[in-house]
């Protein structure tokens, strides 16, 4: 039988195929027969208790870097689907998780409950923020504070010396600040990223190791893929972020890499968090990546990998 996809994204005309991961998916889902039905958060809606979808038939084809005019998409019928029609469904879509991302993921629950295998699961999703989730695994973290008081902050600030602040809610190295005990602007910055004492923000000690690169790791079902992507930080940068100009380079995992992984499999597993992107600057998560990871199609390339088989052929076992 036809297996029915359905993927939850960001408008896919807007995304860059040669790296997206969501398109790496797409692609893959296509290659192995599926049938693929593409929708927009704004396109899920409920009916006296039922979720649907306005969704359309999609079709996609690869296209090298340098192709920049060829069609890589291309739309089929639009129908009103009912949700329980489809066997699985991706959510695709980038942070930030405000409002109407999570009214998104009460009404994928809804198919969730009527059998829709739905990745990742809408209610860990909610649980999960990318910035808070590494705080369960207080073994795995390098020393952090999470508060909205600008004195706890200073205080942390001034006992560690040179800190990262962040803000909870961003994505692609956002908002991303390097602050040390003697910044002038300190009180400004935190002000500013705290909304004057009203908005939790994180710190971190600034790690030194992000000159190597902030690792991306990618697991499927909480086992990793055995190389990550190195995202080295563009020159006069402390954010290794694709996204702040960062140069992904691969490597093979290290022991403390595995170890690491080993350490958040069992939650990862037991929360239905089927595709995650762990980020790991040297002996540390900073971040667990649960809504739409990347740095799929950079791993394929240089490995000769194919990650998003590896995930379909476990969600295919959980179909069966």
């Amino acid at each position: 039988m036809q297996i029915k996809l359905g993927i939850v994204m960001d408008p896919i005309d807007g995304i860059k195929p040669y790296k997206d991961s969501s398109f790496a998916m797409l692609l893959e889902a296509q290659r192995r027969g599926y049938a693929l039905f593409y929708m927009e958060p704004q396109d899920i809606y409920l009916k006296n208790g039922k979720p649907f979808a306005t969704t359309s038939e999609l079709k996609v084809w690869d296209r090298p870097k340098s192709d920049t005019t060829s069609q890589y998409f291309g739309f089929g019928g639009s129908a009103d689907t009912a949700l329980s029609d489809l066997d699985i469904i991706l959510i695709r879509q980038d942070p930030p998780f405000n409002n109407d991302y999570l009214y998104s993921t009460h009404m994928l629950e809804l198919a969730e409950a009527e059998g829709v295998l739905v990745v990742n699961k809408p209610q860990t999703l909610r649980d999960a923020n990318e910035k808070l989730f590494a705080s369960w695994f207080p073994e795995c973290i390098p020393p952090t504070i999470v508060s909205a008081n600008a004195g706890k902050i200073k205080t942390f600030i001034q006992d560690h010396q040179d800190t990262i602040l962040k803000p909870l809610d961003a994505m692609g190295g956002a908002s991303i600040f390097r602050v040390k005990k003697d910044d002038p602007n300190i009180n400004v910055i935190i002000e500013n990223m705290t909304g004057h004492g009203k908005h939790h923000i994180m710190a971190q000690i600034y790690l030194p190791e992000i000159s190597e690169g902030d690792k991306r790791i990618l697991l499927v079902n909480g086992e990793p893929v055995p190389y990550a992507l190195a995202r080295i930080p563009a020159q006069g940068e402390t954010r290794g972020n694709i996204a702040a100009g960062g140069t992904g380079v691969g490597i093979a995992l290290s022991d403390r890499d595995y170890w690491l992984c080993e350490q958040i499999r069992p939650t990862l597993q037991a929360k239905g968090l089927y595709f995650v992107g762990l980020d790991v600057i040297g002996d540390y998560i900073t971040e667990i990546n649960v809504t739409s990871p990347t740095c799929i199609r950079e791993l394929d390339e240089q490995y000769h990998l194919n990650i998003a088989g590896t995930l379909f052929d476990h969600l295919e076992g959980l179909l069966n």
